[in-house]
């Protein structure tokens, strides 16, 4: 089975728009992992406008599951992952100013910082994940890195999709056949939703691992509300 690790910054989103502390991200981290995700995501950025550095020391404490932590690897990202280590360091490109992730690594332009922020998190025991476009000479440069794994960045996939072209898949089955060969493993992330996980998943060979945060979280917003505003009514009555 591809584990399912929850993303959630949109908890973080949502706590930091009111102020105190509802909801709180530590109890549905525990909550999440409760209700059976086997992995808890998060991707604290500089300014720290949905996860907050502390959240993730938080975090460190209650995540029973796999702790997936995802950033650019600045000098404060890579402490903090040397502080907390999780099981997971997800490798994400963003500029500070990114409203969220956009693109995959450069593998080739960019080898030279990835091989040393890779050997500092695996000689502390880290497994590493590098973002990546489906680009067969992206991922070739991948494997050069000396990761672990891939997260192939499904964007591109979830838009097709929804449009009606399931052939936006094949990229994303050719890139992980050939990260299989290479002996890299393979993640997913960005825009996966319960429209498309299944027919992504049947298409990924060697899918280890999803990351989803936004449409999960929407998607419990709209699966829920209907029991949410039912029990207020109850106790209205």
């Amino acid at each position: 089975m591809t584990k399912l690790s929850v993303n959630i910054n949109k908890v973080a989103t949502l706590r930091n728009a009111r102020g105190g502390n509802v909801p709180d991200v530590v109890q549905v981290a525990k909550d999440v992992q409760r209700f059976g995700a086997q992995g808890v995501t998060v991707h604290p950025r500089p300014d720290e406008r949905h996860i907050r550095y502390q959240d993730v020391r938080d975090l460190k404490e209650v995540a029973c599951t796999e702790f997936n932590i995802e950033g650019n690897p600045v000098p404060k990202f890579i402490d903090l992952v040397l502080e907390t280590m999780p099981t997971q360091v997800t490798l994400v490109p963003d500029g500070p100013d990114a409203i969220t992730s956009n693109a995959g690594w450069d593998t080739l332009e960019h080898k030279g910082l990835l091989v040393d922020v890779i050997e500092e998190f695996k000689r502390n025991d880290i497994r590493t994940s590098i973002f990546v476009d489906p680009v067969l000479s992206m991922i070739e440069g991948a494997k050069a890195t000396g990761t672990d794994r891939i997260e192939l960045y499904t964007e591109a996939f979830a838009k097709g999709f929804s449009e009606g072209n399931k052939e936006a898949v094949r990229p994303y089955a050719e890139a992980a056949k050939l990260a299989n060969e290479l002996g890299l493993g393979v993640n997913a992330g960005h825009d996966l939703s319960l429209d498309n996980i299944k027919f992504f998943k049947e298409h990924i060979e060697g899918l280890l691992e999803v990351s989803i945060g936004h449409a999960l979280i929407c998607e419990s917003i709209y699966l829920g509300i209907e029991n949410v505003i039912n029990l207020y009514l109850n106790r209205l009555r």
